[in-house]
């Protein structure tokens, strides 16, 4: 099949109104299904899929306002090219045969002088498709092209790595949907009712039938105020935490030794390090009462099955890895992943058994290309050699809004010898320091393929209406780019439909029923067992085939083999000088308004998050001399962010809470929590550590009245009529038509 047919071709005459089904592309485990009802070639409404098991009809406040943001007036509509200083945003109109043979012209004298890996490709989770998103969209031409690669850090790696090194596999662990059987439910620095709701109902079941929920945060979100427990530990001290309350497991005697000698390795060794983490020293580590250690650990030795969710956030510390490492073994002592409804889940990912290397292609990768961590994208635009970084191209990400160490990304981003390139759908921080920008499709606009990272469904997206201006994919975009720079290798061309061919050719998806044509009829299918389900039961896709308390390959990559707790480089002050300066520990979690950066410029959902806001205990408050509705200056050595005051019993003495996802150019001082943060890795993965920070807060020069007018003024741009964008030609080309499938 040419890249230029579809084996699924558009309706021949579509009809005045219609529904397309789709999926919501963003950064969440939820991944919803979603209906679209399509009238006169325009998208009018949007609603979660009753249909679906985990959907279940609901979306989410934020993405309630998809069609709203994807239609709003400050919606890239064509290339430009940049006409003022870096920085300034200032661009002119350009048409895409211009725009792309100036990056082709571009990239092969860079290419030539330096080599390729002096190119950056650089994309984040803007869209979590396998077509469009960071598994697919443009891998093939790196691996051609032999470009830099890209290491995705900044959200989920450290944990990552560690339930590899734990269970054999980064993306496994039980069916989110088992939490309905448990007896204890932890959500281990998870906020579901804030950031992924549908895991809510699953919870609300388990309690239903008698089960006890548990909150482990820092911060007393929404979720621990429904909880019937909310456990506090200091930031960072998690990993000690999940040993203490092993320790309380095993002193009575309430291990699984038949699960322990049947299906996990090194159970001695592990046995010695639980013995090293008494109530008594975790307490002083976590600052925990030493009742409420031994009282969670007595419930988790009689509770079974014991459902543990582990937040991403939780990990983005020094010790992240080991943190989740630890939990991860929680039930391999329990046995709890024998059972449906036990267990532990971080990401559920690897429940699709795809075809990976048929979609990548990294057989065509040069050997020994290196690999550059998204969160340290400062020190590799400003320190890296060998060959320097001289291009950047950005695609679904925000680095100047979302990278540690904001003042030094934008240090880099303002390279005059960087040749800049970013693809996006608004002009955000990180565009306005582009030499080109790009205009991108939206999920309405173009086809996809989704699984979850919080559920078994795959998910087909169907494009509901064209896109507007000259707007393109992501797979588009690229394959024009290779065409301009004169790509001979054919799989680079290949269209969207034969891309999601090649990643569900495998046969265990066959085997399931589940090809291209029954995921676009149905919308969605189910991956693995129904309900109730217990993936690990039977074994461990380790190299054992157990689970590894005592893991040789964290042991080969220079980590201790053993989960221990490694203390977070700040967030528990190593000494009374860091105390001193710094003596607040800042945590900035997602917020009810914000998908990372995204909807950040939505009037809708921008006035309702107001301005950036800094949470403080009432006696760090009054120590300070600073009330409710005062404006605060949060600061380090690093950097600095202005912040309303929220006086509140949410966060304890010693730690400050905020919300991530704020434009710093929305928002007065033009900064973000970002620039407070270190450019550090994990211990694990290169994982990012946004909550290994300390700050301190002081009154800000600015008063409230000048904080809130200067706030609605940088908002006024975003505020327009929906009919600008409405009146743009939209036309659906032949061209377009043809590597795209569209499905009612």
């Amino acid at each position: 099949m040419s890249a230029r047919q579809s084996a699924i071709a558009p309706p021949a005459a579509a009809p005045d109104v219609r529904e397309v089904h789709g999926v919501c592309p963003l950064d969440c485990p939820d991944t919803c299904s979603w209906i679209v009802t399509v009238k006169d070639g325009r998208a009018v409404t949007l609603r979660g899929n009753r249909e679906h098991p985990y959907t279940r009809g609901a979306l989410c406040q934020k993405v309630n306002h998809f069609l709203e943001h994807a239609r709003l007036p400050d919606r890239l509509l064509w290339p430009m090219r940049r006409t003022g200083k870096k920085g300034d945003g200032r661009f002119e109109r350009v048409t895409w045969d211009d725009a792309l043979g100036e990056i082709a012209a571009r990239w092969r004298a860079i290419i030539e002088r330096e080599g390729p890996q002096a190119i950056w490709p650089y994309y984040g989770t803007g869209t979590l498709g396998m077509i469009q998103g960071l598994a697919g969209a443009g891998r093939r031409l790196w691996n051609v092209l032999g470009t830099s690669q890209h290491h995705l850090s900044i959200c989920m790696a450290a944990g990552g790595f560690a339930t590899g090194y734990t269970l054999g596999d980064n993306r496994i662990g039980m069916d989110p949907e088992g939490i309905a059987e448990a007896k204890l439910v932890i959500l281990w620095g998870a906020n579901p009712l804030v950031t992924h709701h549908h895991l809510w109902k699953f919870v609300e079941a388990a309690r239903r039938r008698g089960g006890h929920v548990v909150v482990v945060d820092p911060v007393r979100t929404r979720t621990a105020d429904q909880a019937d427990e909310h456990v506090a530990p200091h930031p960072g001290t998690d990993a000690a935490l999940a040993l203490g309350l092993l320790h309380v497991v095993v002193e009575r005697g309430a291990e699984d030794q038949d699960f322990i000698a049947a299906h996990t390795l090194g159970w001695d060794a592990f046995r010695e390090r639980i013995r090293e983490y008494p109530p008594a020293r975790v307490a002083e580590i976590t600052g925990l009462p030493i009742e409420r250690i031994v009282a969670l650990g007595e419930r988790l030795a009689a509770s079974r099955p014991t459902a543990i969710r582990i937040g991403p956030g939780m990990q983005r510390h020094a010790g992240g890895g080991n943190a989740v490492r630890a939990i991860t073994c929680i039930p391999g002592v329990t046995g709890d992943w024998r059972h449906a409804g036990g267990g532990a889940v971080y990401d559920t990912r690897s429940f699709f058994s795809g075809n990976w290397p048929a979609l990548w292609r990294d057989d065509l990768r040069p050997a020994g290309t290196r690999v550059l961590a998204m969160t340290r994208i400062g020190e590799g635009l400003l320190e890296l050699t060998d060959p320097p970084v001289r291009s950047l191209l950005v695609y679904g990400s925000n680095p100047a809004a979302s990278a540690p160490d904001q003042a030094k990304v934008r240090r880099g981003l303002a390279r005059e010898d960087l040749f800049t390139v970013v693809i996006d759908h608004f002009q955000t921080d990180t565009a306005d320091f582009a030499d080109l920008l790009l205009p991108s499709t939206m999920q309405t606009e173009h086809a996809d393929l989704h699984n979850s990272y919080g559920h078994a469904y795959l998910a087909w997206n169907a494009p509901a209406v064209a896109p507007p201006g000259e707007c393109l994919s992501n797979t588009e975009v690229f394959r024009r780019l290779a065409q301009a720079l004169g790509v001979t290798e054919p799989c680079v061309y290949a269209s969207d439909e034969e891309m999601a061919r090649a990643v569900l050719d495998s046969d265990a998806l066959r085997i399931a029923g589940i090809t291209l044509e029954t995921i676009v009829e149905r919308g969605w299918m189910r991956l693995g067992e129904p309900q109730p389900w217990a993936p690990l039961a039977k074994g461990f896709p380790s190299p054992s085939g157990r689970l590894e308390f005592y893991s040789e390959r964290a042991a080969a990559a220079g980590l201790d083999p053993l989960p221990t707790y490694a203390p977070p480089y700040e967030a528990v002050a190593r000494d009374a000088d860091a105390a001193r300066r710094y003596p607040l520990a800042l945590i900035a979690p997602a917020g009810p308004y914000f998908l990372n950066t995204e909807f950040s410029n939505l009037p809708a959902l921008r006035d309702k998050a107001g301005p950036q806001r800094v949470l403080l205990s009432a006696d760090d408050a009054a120590a300070r001399g600073l009330a409710d509705g005062d404006v605060a200056r949060v600061w380090n050595e690093r950097g600095e962010y202005l912040a309303r005051v929220e006086v509140s019993d949410r966060v304890p003495r010693g730690i400050v809470g905020g919300a991530k996802g704020h434009w710093p150019k929305l928002n007065p001082g033009g900064t973000s929590i970002a620039a407070t943060v270190m450019e550090k890795d994990a211990d694990m993965g290169r994982g990012a550590v946004f909550h290994d920070n300390r700050v301190e807060v002081e009154r800000a020069a600015i008063t409230p009245e000048q904080f809130r007018e200067e706030f609605a003024a940088l908002g006024r741009g975003t505020k327009s009529s929906e009919a600008d964008l409405d009146s743009v030609p939209q036309p659906l080309t032949a061209d377009v038509a043809s590597r795209t499938i569209v499905r009612d």
